[in-house]
């Protein structure tokens, strides 16, 4: 779209549009300046309007055993910002869907079905360049909570295609959480079983948390996307050997495409459970309540009249998250 603007000098916009343009957020290219002398005073100036980029969140519910986080994760959102909440959603009955409505601008969208909830969350996340609506997306594992805005992310994406958290233990050479049997036993053979069901992995490559990322629509994090997917499989065809977990197919996708990328401090995804791990400088702007900790104080920041009724409803209700027999499938 193009606007001309009449006779204001070229350093000068009127506060109208300024305040319109900050309001709206418009990227601006300006057009055929005339710099001569006689026309710097005033001036008519040629103003493109860029298409605004669009921006949201995405989380996955698979089941009922996360449904009161997610509540809660919707609440955290909603403290702090306004965009669009995608929810990839299995077997969940569509009557509680009115529940997580009740939160403005709430998307849902049919996750990839699997009995198996933790895999069909697993699935979901595959998934999440394909059902991500927005140019700019943050993905985050519906048991966190928000204890700031955090725009700077979205802003970040200005610069890198993909924005990602280390894992609490990132040297992939001692990635035991991956592997079934004694971790203990083994340590040694980290690498080797990994490599041997066929991941590109070295002994520098690096475990993140995918719990928390944000990624901009590019080809390369389509690739990415797709790469991750196709190592995924292996996980699920080696389940002799590997657990039902992505991190490592998530670092075998990174090794391959090599998306040009930014690693955000733990701040941005504090697991509770491992705080005894963390030395950091910075406040908490990303609280990631894993399981079995639920999130206490977090209630603070997402304490409502209409949570507190719906977690009084949930007692009783809902089953307890800590229970979830698959996660021990």
């Amino acid at each position: 779209m193009l606007l001309k603007i009449r006779n204001y000098r070229v350093d000068i916009l009127p506060n109208s549009i300024v305040e319109y343009l900050a309001i709206t957020k418009t990227r601006v290219k300006f057009l055929k300046l005339d710099t001569s002398p006689e026309s710097l005073r005033k001036q008519s100036l040629l103003i493109e309007f860029m298409p605004t980029e669009t921006r949201g969140f995405i989380t996955i519910l698979t089941g009922l055993y996360p449904f009161q986080d997610c509540i809660h994760f919707l609440a955290a959102i909603r403290k702090f910002h306004q965009e669009p909440i995608i929810i990839l959603i299995d077997r969940v009955p569509t009557v509680l869907y009115p529940l997580l409505k009740a939160f403005k601008n709430v998307i849902l969208k049919p996750a990839p079905a699997n009995e198996n909830t933790v895999l069909a969350s697993r699935q979901a996340k595959l998934a999440l360049y394909g059902a991500s609506e927005f140019d700019k997306t943050i993905y985050l594992d519906s048991d966190i909570c928000l204890l700031t805005d955090i725009n700077d992310v979205f802003d970040f994406l200005d610069e890198y295609d993909l924005l990602l958290t280390e894992d609490v233990q990132p040297a992939i050479v001692k990635a035991t959480n991956l592997l079934r049997g004694k971790q203990e036993e083994l340590l040694p053979h980290v690498l080797p079983i990994l490599q041997s069901v066929g991941f590109p992995l070295q002994a520098d490559s690096v475990q993140y948390n995918s719990g928390f990322m944000a990624f901009r629509k590019t080809e390369i994090n389509k690739v990415f996307f797709d790469e991750f997917q196709r190592y995924f499989e292996i996980v699920k065809n080696n389940q002799d050997k590997l657990l039902l977990k992505d991190q490592g197919a998530f670092a075998s996708a990174m090794v391959s495409v090599h998306p040009h990328m930014k690693i955000l401090p733990p701040t941005y995804n504090y697991l509770s459970k491992w705080q005894d791990a963390y030395n950091l400088e910075d406040k908490v702007k990303v609280l990631h309540c894993t399981y079995p900790y639920r999130p206490q104080y977090a209630k603070n920041i997402t304490r409502s009249l209409y949570t507190r009724i719906f977690d009084r409803f949930a007692k009783v209700f809902l089953p307890n998250q800590v229970t979830n027999p698959w996660r021990t499938k």
